[in-house]
């Protein structure tokens, strides 16, 4: 048994807080607001049809996205009532309930051959800490031999973004491309509060 993620210790703390979460991005996607930076930047990598694993999936706004352009999604996230929202709102993916530390899609008889592996949303900063290498190495593992991992996360949340890459390079994998934004900003050590990092099996 792994330890319980921030996330789901914020929701056994505030058993609203998931509904929330679930109205607030419903109520800025009736608003107009662009919710698909993330998608766009992920669906540039890679060709149509492409085989797309959310993860950290949440509502289903990334994967949802991704969908739409023509690529075939599976999301992941271990909230219960978030998959629930992500199968309402984004029909098309295939949605799963499961906490990314003990993430096994084979098992599942998905296959594990991604082109690319997201996890967009703060989904590191809401992992609980001791698992943050076990989440990398599983999704490295989930990603195809030529695949690329894009994570991005702000600053200030109890993950350092040098603390980060320590655990990219132990995890076997490596940085391609740092970002200080999913708009395609160059990512600055000294003032970027933002990282998007694209990450390739070492």
């Amino acid at each position: 048994m792994v330890e319980q993620s921030q996330w789901m210790q914020i929701v056994e703390a505030n058993p609203a807080h998931s509904t929330w979460f679930v109205k607030r991005f419903r109520d800025m996607a009736a608003a107009g607001q662009d919710l698909d930076g993330e998608a766009r930047l992920v669906d540039a990598m890679v060709p149509r049809r492409s085989r797309i694993l959310d993860a950290g999936c949440g509502s289903g706004r990334v994967g949802g996205a991704l969908a739409r352009a023509g690529h075939d999604v599976v999301g992941v996230d271990v909230d219960p009532v978030l998959i629930e929202a992500a199968i309402e709102d984004h029909p098309g993916p295939q949605w799963l309930v499961g906490d990314l530390a003990e993430l096994d899609l084979p098992a599942q008889g998905v296959p594990a051959d991604f082109e690319v592996v997201v996890a967009a949303g703060n989904v590191m900063p809401f992992l609980a800490p001791s698992t943050r290498r076990e989440v990398l190495q599983r999704l490295r593992r989930h990603v195809a031999e030529r695949g690329r991992i894009v994570v991005g996360f702000g600053a200030g949340r109890g993950y350092d973004f040098g603390d980060f890459l320590d655990d990219v390079r132990a995890s076997g994998l490596e940085p391609d491309l740092l970002l200080a934004g999913w708009d395609l900003r160059p990512f600055s050590d000294d003032d970027s509060d933002f990282l998007v990092a694209v990450l390739r099996p070492a």
